[in-house]
């Protein structure tokens, strides 16, 4: 389960965030590139939007589930 604490500061402000525990699979990135982009520098994934409509919610939803490290959080805000 994702971290509040450990969330990546690349993350955009809002719900859905990545942690410090991605190991760069690029699954989220690959399911839905609207939503998640990458850290090069620091080889991670983060949220650079976060989801607007009840479809990408369900989208980012399935994601976080999949999570091969569950690094990926929803915060509930």
């Amino acid at each position: 389960m994702a971290t509040l604490s450990e969330r990546l500061p690349e993350n955009i402000p809002g719900r859905y965030y990545v942690d410090a525990s991605c190991i760069d699979c690029d699954q989220c990135r690959a399911l839905s590139p609207q939503i998640f982009a990458r850290d090069d520098g620091k080889g991670v994934s983060y949220v650079v939007r976060q989801p607007a409509t009840n479809e990408e919610i369900a989208q980012v939803e399935d994601i976080l589930a999949t999570c091969a490290t569950s690094s990926i959080g929803n915060d509930g805000a």
